[in-house]
């Protein structure tokens, strides 16, 4: 059965806030949706590069940063916003989506706002544990909000609740498919050795490759270490004995992921799930401190609580820490099971297909 109606997506400034929507184009694709999907994105190079790799029809509008705090850089990043929903407005009124889906970010608050201005619904989807500010700015006009933990709902206002999902967060349909053996030989992994995947994200890498500057030592000698360092990366030489290092890893991820023992990482939505999804432990050092609002520090605590991760958050992130959580799941095999299957059962849902489905009743409701 063929879908036509158009549909329009939002979200970017980070991979967080672009790769979750096109798990949803792609699962929305696998159902059968022939119609035209637009983006509506930020005007970063690199989202519009991301999102056209995928056949998605791109349109790039000016954004201003959202801050709680004041700054002078508000007065022009009002601006921009400003701009932002005149582009929306434009963008939408011409090409008459009959659905919104916002992925969330700075850059998705003017098109939701130029959306509900012409009557256009729209869903907004919420990644993290706490709600970020586009989230709650958002949420007000929302046909529905979507979030990807049951206990966010309580987290908003009151009159929000009755409007909330929680589907999970969606990820590629490929992260679920990764083949441990294709792993192990693509690095050419000794046999019977662990293999341990440090994952330092895009944002925000340089504390994770000074805790593996610190640790690798003693880590080589009892397994294999897998480094993503981001760019510019780390000190340490990209080969070593039981070590590989890569600026970024892309489509041996899901195989990598697929070999590992154990992950270690930040407590980025993403990174959170595609572990679930494999049913990977880990140990999380979450971004803290200024400059966030403390949302990786919730999910690393909910993942531990959950029994799924160890988090190392704040001044607790100490090579001697790190260490210890690490060798903890090699030397308790019991243990690691344990975690792997509660990390599967926090993560483990098919969210990308759920929202498909939730998508495609609504547009049927729309009709």
């Amino acid at each position: 059965m063929g879908h036509s109606s158009t549909l329009a997506f939002t979200g970017g400034g980070t991979g967080g806030h672009i790769y979750p929507g096109l798990a949803v184009i792609e699962a929305l694709r696998a159902r059968g949706h022939e119609g035209r999907i637009i983006w509506l994105g930020s005007r970063r190079e690199s989202d519009r590069d991301i999102v056209e790799r995928a056949s998605v029809e791109y349109f790039a509008l000016p954004a201003g940063k959202l801050r709680r705090s004041l700054s002078p850089r508000n007065v022009a990043d009002g601006f921009r916003v400003i701009a932002g929903y005149l582009a929306s407005r434009k963008v939408l009124a011409s090409t008459r989506p009959a659905l919104l889906f916002s992925k969330g970010g700075y850059v998705s608050v003017p098109p939701c706002a130029a959306a509900a201005a012409l009557g256009i619904p729209y869903l907004t989807h919420e990644s993290d544990l706490s709600p970020g500010l586009a989230t709650r700015l958002n949420a007000g006009r929302a046909r529905l909000i979507l979030t990807a933990y049951d206990r966010t709902r309580d987290l908003l206002a009151p009159q929000f609740r009755t409007k909330c999902r929680t589907v999970g967060n969606p990820i590629r349909d490929t992260m679920r498919r990764g083949d441990a053996a294709l792993g192990r030989s693509l690095l050419g992994l000794p046999q019977g050795l662990p293999l341990l995947l440090f994952l330092g994200g895009s944002q925000g890498a340089r504390q994770i490759n000074e805790l593996v500057e610190a640790v690798l030592g003693d880590l080589t000698k009892r397994c294999f270490v897998v480094h993503q360092t981001g760019p510019g990366g780390s000190r340490l030489p990209h080969t070593g004995v039981n070590y590989r290092a890569f600026e970024y890893i892309r489509d041996e991820l899901p195989h990598f992921l697929a070999a590992a023992h154990l992950v270690v990482g930040r407590a980025g939505a993403g990174t959170l799930w595609e572990c679930g999804a494999a049913g990977k432990p880990m140990v999380l050092v979450p971004l803290a401190g200024a400059g966030t609002r403390g949302d990786q520090v919730d999910n690393a605590a909910l993942f531990e609580e959950r029994g799924a991760a160890i988090s190392l958050a704040g001044d607790r992130a100490t090579p001697e820490n790190l260490l210890s959580a690490i060798f903890g799941f090699l030397d308790d095999p019991a243990g690691h099971r344990a975690a792997s299957l509660a990390a599967g059962e926090l993560a483990g849902a098919d969210a990308a297909g759920d929202t498909a489905d939730l998508i495609l009743n609504l547009l049927g409701e729309l009709r």
